[in-house]
């Protein structure tokens, strides 16, 4: 599997974002929740990442997805070479 786990930038109400994290945990894939209304500084490392403040923005090694759902084979993808 992967040596970093994923990171995923969320807000608690996001549908998507939770989509997300069921999705990893159904998967055995370790993440790191970074929930952006608890720590101001997570807002800015996503608009730093994307130029956005979109949630979820889910970073996998040095891959950077804005969105879970549009992405989702993609991302499935990069975990299964892990």
């Amino acid at each position: 599997m992967m040596n970093e786990p994923v990171k995923i930038y969320t807000i608690p109400t996001c549908s998507d974002c939770n989509f997300a994290k069921r999705y990893f945990k159904e998967h055995d894939v370790p993440y790191t929740d970074l929930n952006c209304e608890e720590n101001a500084e997570y807002p800015k490392e996503v608009y730093r990442l994307t130029g956005k403040q979109i949630v979820p923005t889910i970073v996998i090694n040095d891959q950077v997805f804005v969105g879970f759902a549009e992405n989702v084979s993609e991302i499935s993808e990069l975990l299964n070479k892990q």
